[in-house]
């Protein structure tokens, strides 16, 4: 396989590919990392368990032929409400028509339709706004019996079947995660991935359910709570401190709230997230006309520049890499963007540690983690150096957002590819951690190889008195001969 070109040419925000049909085998896989793509997306609302070991399979062999850390996430698919089978497969839904949800999964009238939400007769009411095809089309609840509900088409258009519903307001007794969900989170710990992701979170309990779940089966895997319901965001704090990771996910968020309000729900995560040293992941949507083009829109391009400049840890494509025509050059083009917007970080300063919340991570640390992201900027340096067993002070640095590259060394395998979710943070494999002189060294000959460091440069290492515990209480500031 061909050399990863590494160092200037690759953004610091992090790029997530969904793996589909289009991308699946290692050699595509790996055209997509050399295109930009961190951090690789199993999408556990489409195929089987062993389609999807296969695919692991295929990222693990990829990032071990480029002999680099490459992070999993597994996307669990959560309580998604669908359509049933329609007439057809579609049906035309024309302004003023009136139609009823019934109970169960088959509807017998060609004006009833049914779902494979059970509760759902009993718990919408007159009044309620139900949403389909992504929001396109909606209807509003007229009446309420015992075995169905009236709606009315307020806004007209074509549904098909097994598409998903959102009920904007309506109080779902769902629980967070199925039995499905349960089964695809313990293969997630049985295969050592690096982070899950919880669809439709509405309390910080829904997260703890997941992390007790993980940890019972042995797993280290972070949690990335996935924000897409108003009730997400009336106890956004409290799920934003309990999970370790948040995605905005625009598509059902979109829906379940005024659309108009997206954008400033998004700054306000992302801002949150910040405050509470998490890392944030925007999603959906992002380069969406790339699945037929090579050439993205201009609002597209605008709206992936906007939420790295909002602070976005990473961007995800979703369907543009798993479905769409042009998979790496969607890579390439979300990497290009983000390099552009990424130049006004340059001047960047670094803030004090009293202005985050940073959970769990000692105070001498956190102290150390900003001033020598001061020195680093003061002195011009070309690589900053991060020794971190769990990950947390790699994650405090890349907060700050200083423009010098950071380099990640962990005794952790899985630290390492968490680290692929981390702002400006490249994790080094096969690296020491024993002493500050050999981990300096052998950066030092990774960087010259690599053509980030030349001599004279200066880099800048944060370690403590061993990596396992404790607090990082080391800057050394090295100069390469």
């Amino acid at each position: 396989m061909e050399t990863r070109p590494r160092s200037q040419q690759r953004a610091r925000t992090k790029i997530i590919a969904t793996v589909g049909p289009a991308c699946q085998k290692p050699e595509q896989l790996a055209g997509l990392v050399h295109a930009g793509a961190d951090l690789f997306r199993l999408n556990m609302a489409h195929g089987s368990l062993a389609e999807h070991a296969q695919t692991l399979w295929a990222i693990r062999q990829t990032s071990a032929d480029l002999r680099q850390p490459i992070a999993v996430l597994v996307d669990l698919a959560g309580p998604k409400i669908r359509l049933g089978e329609l007439p057809g497969g579609m049906i035309e839904c024309v302004a003023g028509a009136e139609f009823r949800f019934v109970r169960g999964t088959e509807a017998r009238q060609p004006d009833d339709l049914a779902t494979t939400y059970e509760p759902l007769i009993d718990e919408l009411k007159v009044g309620d706004t139900v949403m389909l095809a992504d929001g396109t089309v909606s209807m509003v609840v007229l009446e309420k019996k015992k075995d169905y509900v009236r709606c009315r088409v307020v806004q007209p258009g074509l549904v098909r079947s097994r598409q998903g519903l959102n009920l904007p307001g309506v109080h779902l007794s769902a629980p967070a995660m199925d039995e499905i969900d349960r089964k695809n989170a313990i293969w997630a710990a049985e295969n050592e991935i690096d982070f899950v992701g919880l669809s439709f979170v509405r309390a910080p309990r829904d997260v703890r359910e997941l992390k007790n779940l993980l940890r019972d089966a042995g797993s280290s895997a972070r949690v990335i709570a996935k924000i897409e319901k108003q009730e997400a965001l009336d106890h956004l704090e409290g799920i934003i401190s309990e999970a370790d990771g948040i995605m905005v996910a625009r598509g059902d968020l979109g829906v379940e709230i005024n659309v108009a309000q997206m954008p400033v729900v998004q700054k306000r995560i992302v801002a949150t997230c910040h405050e509470h040293q998490k890392p944030v992941i925007i999603a959906t949507q992002m380069l969406d006309s790339m699945q037929h083009s090579r050439r993205p829109t201009r609002a597209e391009v605008t709206d992936v520049a906007n939420a790295i400049l909002d602070g976005g840890d990473a961007c995800m494509l979703s369907g543009e890499t798993a479905i769409g025509q042009f998979p790496r050059e969607a890579v390439e083009m979300m990497n290009q963007v983000a390099l552009a917007a990424e130049e006004l970080f340059h001047d960047n300063v670094p803030q004090p540690p009293g202005n985050f919340r940073a959970e769990g991570l000692h105070p001498i640390t956190s102290a150390v983690v900003y001033g020598a992201g001061h020195i680093a900027a003061e002195i011009d340096a070309r690589l900053m150096v991060v020794a971190s067993h769990s990950g947390a002070t790699a994650l405090a640095l890349s907060k700050q957002r200083t423009y010098v590259q950071t380099v990640g060394i962990s005794d952790s395998p899985q630290t390492l590819r968490q680290m692929c979710l981390y702002w400006g943070v490249i994790p080094l494999g096969d690296m020491p951690t024993l002493s500050s002189q050999q981990m300096l060294d052998a950066v030092t000959n990774w960087g010259l190889r690599d053509g980030s460091l030349e001599s004279g440069d200066h880099v800048v290492l944060v370690a403590g008195i061993g990596l396992n515990g404790g607090s990082h209480n080391q800057v050394v500031v090295h100069r390469v001969p």
